[in-house]
């Protein structure tokens, strides 16, 4: 007896749909999404129960680094390092700065300085920084720190930084971030600069706990 061959028919499934969704899913994540600046030192910030929330723009950050190197070894004292998310507030900031110094910068130095996420490097040192190569700064810069030594009886770099930012853009908003292993001494010595220039409003950046906890 022969055997029965059975027909086999093929099976066409119309993946367009599930492509359109994809799409869309593609699409909402890329508009939605926020990507964190690399920093020079980590930071694990303190808890807290405020949900009072930093502005997304026009915001500049001031970084306090724990007073620990990159080996857990301690260095006396943490480090200040500063970002502005604007870039047209971050180059003209940079400009006031340079000026004041009477530092020139080569384009390619400010093109670079313009791409950094986070700067903190003292203003005598900023064009030999700049000019080292991407890897070399990523390793230079968390042993920097922006200096918050009075110059002459006068401001501080970091208040002249500040300053500088706060001219450009009056209506900027300041952000502190520190680690919550950093000593409150080292924090309360930003936070004076910061009275000293009459700036007493500004942002702590924590994470967010519950009440209970």
């Amino acid at each position: 007896m022969g055997k029965v061959k059975i027909k086999k028919s093929d099976v066409w499934i119309d993946m367009t749909p599930m492509s359109d969704v994809m799409t869309l899913l593609l699409t909402f994540f890329m508009l939605t999404s926020t990507f964190v600046k690399s920093e020079p030192v980590k930071v694990n910030t303190p808890g807290s129960v405020s949900e009072i929330k930093v502005p997304e723009n026009g915001v500049l950050t001031i970084l306090v680094s724990p007073e620990k190197d990159a080996a857990g070894k301690p260095t006396g004292e943490g480090q200040v390092f500063m970002s502005i998310d604007n870039a047209d507030n971050l180059k003209n900031t940079l400009g006031s700065m340079t000026s004041a110094f009477n530092i020139t910068l080569s384009p390619k130095q400010e093109e670079t300085f313009a791409g950094e996420s986070t700067f903190g490097v003292p203003m005598k040192e900023l064009a030999a920084y700049l000019a080292l190569p991407s890897q070399a700064r990523q390793k230079a810069l968390p042993t920097k720190g922006i200096p918050l030594d009075s110059i002459d009886g006068g401001m501080s770099e970091f208040q002249q930084w500040v300053n500088a930012a706060r001219t450009v853009n009056e209506d900027i908003k300041i952000a502190l971030k520190a680690d919550a292993a950093t000593p409150y001494k080292t924090v309360k010595k930003v936070m004076n600069e910061l009275q000293d220039m009459d700036e007493s409003h500004y942002y702590m950046i924590t994470q967010l706990k519950k009440e209970d906890e």
